[in-house]
């Protein structure tokens, strides 16, 4: 067996509310890796509705690594959401124009860049993203978490703002998953290895056995 066909868009069949992500996905500034699934408690279509302030014009882009799992109701705060900070008011006068459309000549808006979830990703229900962080391979993003800087790889968070609950694996294991890097193995192998990834045995995933 191959395992799922990453291109069905519900792979629970009948069930409407999980899907293959990639496969709903509209917007070019989205960016999905395969078997990366997204629950929703009312309509799937939620998802995009969900990723906030991602405006063609500032360019930045939320991408999402393989094999990942998003709750119902995560958001992304992207960087259309940024408002002067340093100046001596907030206030996004040059939008309004009447008057006020040269504000900001020889300024720009606040941009962090790309907001990034790598591979094998949990985000919990009601998380909230923010842009130009970046989630490693393997964490955990707790229910209701607020998460506005990085997070390293198999590293839990929670909380507002999002502090570090614990490692899930030592430092040894958490390297040596990093250089393992399963979520781009064939799927062929993954099928194969499937039993073990649900398990605590790594060297059952020795990379000396591709």
């Amino acid at each position: 067996m191959k395992g799922p066909n990453p291109n069905t868009t519900y792979p629970l069949g009948d069930y409407k509310r999980l899907c293959f992500l990639k496969n709903i996905i509209h917007n070019p500034q989205i960016i999905v890796g395969d078997y990366t699934y997204y629950d929703d408690f009312e309509d799937v279509a939620n998802f995009e509705q969900n990723v906030k302030y991602l405006f063609d014009f500032t360019k930045d882009r939320l991408i999402i690594g393989r094999f990942c799992m998003i709750a119902s109701d995560v958001k992304f705060i992207m960087n259309g959401a940024n408002h002067l900070s340093r100046s001596i008011s907030a206030y996004p006068f040059a939008v309004f124009g009447n008057g006020w459309e040269h504000a900001m000549e020889g300024k720009s808006y606040p941009h962090k860049g790309d907001l990034i979830i790598g591979n094998d990703v949990w985000i919990g229900y009601n998380a909230t993203l923010i842009a130009g962080i970046t989630v490693g391979d393997g964490a955990i993003i707790a229910a209701n978490a607020t998460v506005t800087k990085d997070v390293p790889p198999y590293t839990i968070v929670g909380g507002n703002p999002a502090q570090e609950i614990r490692k899930r694996f030592s430092e040894a294991h958490i390297k040596k998953l990093l250089q393992l890097k399963w979520w781009d193995w064939p799927i062929e192998k993954i099928t194969e290895k499937a039993q073990t990834l649900t398990g605590q045995d790594l060297e059952g995933l020795d990379s000396s056995s591709l």
